[in-house]
This record gives structure tokens, C-alpha cells and sequence, in this order.
């Protein structure tokens, strides 16, 4: 496993780099289906990390945000497959404000056993192994990462920037004192597994490729990403690609689920 997270990493800053390349210069912002932005980097990307993964193991399924999704009843057989978002927070791409990300992950009966967040504007690199670990990449090597056990106030709570839901107002309103902090994309799993955020509470769609790598990140460092009815997010045991409403913590012990009532 650990041979294939380096050819990961390796993927991932590969498609860093396309993703940079657009971004310095003028870009076209296109509009899908359901009207959520689309940018050449989030395809260069996707053929980057989609021809990157099938050399690594042809044998292996891909699910990526912007690639063909296999219909149910192929997808419902598989037992491992890699789940991608070539470029996630491309609202905060076009914005230019650097909280982007490339997500890749590896699962597994459901469960995401390897993952890997890569930061193209910083090339901060966040990565881990279920039941190995999560760590930061440096330019000094890896730092393993922990989550804030216990924490005490201000309880550091994080809120999207750009997908901000009024049901997330209502809650930070029923929690005690805390401290919000805006953030983009995937970045706030991996502030949760570095001790720098206590809670990531998400209402309204997420795909599952949103936040399978940071599940794996988080969880590795000590917290956990939850439905709201208490169990862990599980991926590919369903038609919908959606996400529940869900909530990401660094310690499981704290009260989530009391902050909640009332949703």
C-alpha cells in the first residue's frame, strides 16, 4: 500500500500542475448540467489522474467527477475501485483564491482506505492509510497528523465558503462558544486531521467524491466523518452518487449529535 500511495501522490501532483498551468492564465468557466462550474483544469486533471490510475492497475474502476459514471448495476459489484475529484472547490478556483484541491481515494467494501489531498497553489500534500496514519508532506518530509482531543473553547467550527446552507446558521447558533472559520473544498478534512478545526458540519448535496479522501484523512488522524444518524459515511452501496447531510469531527466524543436537534 504504501509503494501505491507514493504512485498517488505522484498522480496527484501531476494533475497539480495542469491545474496551475490553467490557472495562471485567462480561462473559459463552462456550466454543467446541473449549472455547477466547469473549468479546462478540472478536465486536464480528470485525463491526468484517469490515465495515472489505470497504469497503476488497468484492472481497477474509476468513478471521477468529471468522467462516465458506470450505471448501478455495474457499479454495485465492485469491491474496490478509486473514487476522484480532479479539482474540487472550483468555485474557489475560478475566484482565484487558492482553496482548491486534488482528491483521490481507494475504496474498499465501501470504506476509503487510502487517501490523498493535494493543495496546487501551496503544494501542501495531506495523505494517509486506514490504520496507518494520516501525515503532512513538507519540504522536510512527512509529519503524521492528530486531531484536537478534548477541545476546549473556542470550538473551531468550519463553514464553506461558497455552499454556506442556512440550516449551518441555525446550528452554530445552538453550539457553545465557538469560532467559525470560512474555508474551501476539501481543505477542511485536512485542517480537522492537523488540530487546526474541531468541527465540519455539511447540509445540502456533496457527492461522494467530495469527501471520500478526507474521510480517510480524518479518520486516520483520530476523528471521524458521520451521517447524521451517528454511522460513518459509506460509499458505493447505493444508485445515488449523493452524500447525506453528515458532520466531520476531530474527537468522536464530542456532542455533535445534541448540537443537531432541532435541524
Amino acid at each position: 500500500m504504501s509503494a501505491l500511495r507514493e504512485a498517488v501522490v505522484a498522480v496527484a501532483r501531476e494533475a497539480a500542475a495542469a491545474i496551475l498551468a490553467v490557472y495562471r492564465e485567462d480561462f473559459e468557466v463552462m456550466s454543467k448540467a446541473d449549472r455547477s462550474p466547469v473549468t479546462e483544469a478540472d478536465l486536464a486533471a480528470h485525463r491526468i489522474i484517469r490515465d495515472g490510475l489505470a497504469a497503476l492497475d488497468p484492472a481497477l474502476p474509476l468513478v471521477s467527477e468529471e468522467g462516465a459514471k458506470a450505471d448501478w448495476e455495474e457499479r454495485r459489484g465492485w469491491r474496490r475501485y478509486w473514487l476522484v475529484d480532479p479539482l474540487d472547490g472550483t468555485r474557489e478556483f475560478v475566484k482565484r483564491n487558492g482553496e482548491f484541491t486534488v482528491n483521490i481515494a481507494l475504496i474498499e467494501d465501501g470504506v476509503p482506505v487510502l487517501g490523498t489531498i493535494l493543495a496546487p497553489v501551496t503544494g501542501e500534500c495531506v495523505f494517509a492509510e486506514r490504520g496507518q496514519g494520516a501525515f503532512l508532506r513538507d519540504g522536510e518530509g512527512d509529519v503524521e497528523l492528530a486531531t484536537r482531543r478534548d477541545p476546549g473553547p473556542p470550538l473551531r467550527v468550519a463553514a464553506s465558503r461558497s455552499h454556506r446552507d442556512p440550516r449551518v446558521d441555525a446550528l452554530l447558533a445552538r453550539m457553545p462558544d465557538r469560532e467559525t472559520i470560512g474555508l474551501g473544498s476539501s481543505l477542511k478534512f485536512c485542517r480537522i486531521a492537523e488540530g487546526r478545526i474541531d468541527v465540519y458540519p455539511r447540509f445540502g448535496t456533496t457527492c461522494e467524491w467530495d469527501t471520500a479522501a478526507g474521510q480517510c484523512i480524518v479518520e486516520a488522524a483520530g476523528g471521524g466523518v458521520y451521517a447524521l444518524d451517528g454511522s460513518p459515511l459509506r460509499y458505493n452501496t447505493r444508485e445515488s452518487l449523493k452524500n447525506p447531510d453528515f458532520v466531520a469531527v476531530g474527537d468522536p466524543g464530542l456532542p455533535w449529535r445534541e448540537w443537531f436537534d432541532g435541524r
